[in-house]
């Protein structure tokens, strides 16, 4: 098994590599980070043709700009940076991006309903997730799936913490509204 270290190492040697335009060392890399940014880019588009023509054109990007990687992120993270930036680019191109309007938010509001987190799979979960309109969508994606945190959100999506610190609290309550409908309608229909 490789280190985690060594995959560093060998992930440095490749950026270096690519930065010398070795279209060998670039299909490495395009290999090593396809999946998970593919992964990201669909997440936020709802969309394989859209989110496969989304990541070529974020590696062509990436190829391009390298020079400008200066190494104080992982190239991964700088890598996604670049396709959650183009995504969110293509949703207000196509029209789809429906910002609301954003109210403060009681940090200590209260949830009502329990959820039986346990009896939740995966697959329900980001379903559910899908469900959502896209702010909310591509806001809990990034802050529970990709593990951004709200200064870093507000960055990406151009909006205030406090903004941020409320569309999650209102798509988080909108996620449980949808999981507990799915959630009622498996135990009425036993499916």
């Amino acid at each position: 098994m490789i280190s985690l270290e060594s995959k560093k190492t060998h992930i440095n040697q490749l950026i270096e590599r690519c930065k010398k335009n070795d279209s060998t060392a670039q299909m490495q890399v395009y290999d090593a980070y396809y999946k998970a940014m593919y992964n990201t880019a669909y997440r936020i588009l709802k969309d394989e043709f859209e989110a496969e023509d989304l990541i070529q054109e974020a590696f062509l990007t990436a190829f391009s700009k390298l020079h400008t990687f200066k190494g104080e992120v992982t190239f991964g993270a700088w890598l996604k940076k670049i396709v959650i930036n183009k995504s969110l680019t293509q949703l207000k191109k196509n029209i789809r991006y429906d910002e609301v309007k954003m109210e403060v938010v009681s940090n200590y509001e209260v949830e009502d309903t329990a959820i039986d987190y346990n009896s939740l799979n995966v697959k329900q979960v980001l379903d559910s997730l899908q469900s959502l309109k896209s702010n909310y969508r591509i806001i809990l994606t990034l802050n529970l799936i990709e593990g951004y945190d709200y200064e870093e959100i507000s960055q990406i999506m151009k909006y205030t913490n406090e903004n941020v610190r409320t569309t999650i609290s209102r798509a988080k309550k909108k996620l449980k509204q949808v999981l507990l409908a799915n959630t009622n309608k498996t135990q009425v229909y036993g499916g």
